[in-house]
């Protein structure tokens, strides 16, 4: 199946762009697709954290990916 996962903060700067599209086995877990990730990219592995939200929800590691599903990769983010 193919996944279309929207990026931000610096998760997009380390993928350089906002809108990454990979093949993925139907019905993969939300952690395979992390480690297929952090493999193409490793300093996303760096990250302190990375969530993942599918459709507009947190998502758990087991949660299982849809073809059509809504995905974001939300990295820590810094303030004051």
């Amino acid at each position: 199946m193919n996944l279309k996962i929207a990026l931000f903060g610096i998760a997009k700067e380390i993928v350089g762009q906002s809108v990454l599209e990979v093949s993925a086995p139907e019905d993969q877990p939300v952690q395979q697709l992390l480690e297929q990730l952090r493999t193409q990219y490793p300093a996303l592995g760096q990250l302190s954290s990375l969530a993942v939200a599918v459709n507009n929800e947190y998502a758990e590691d087991t949660q299982l990916l849809h073809e059509r599903d809504e995905i974001a990769l939300i990295p820590p983010v810094a303030g004051g």
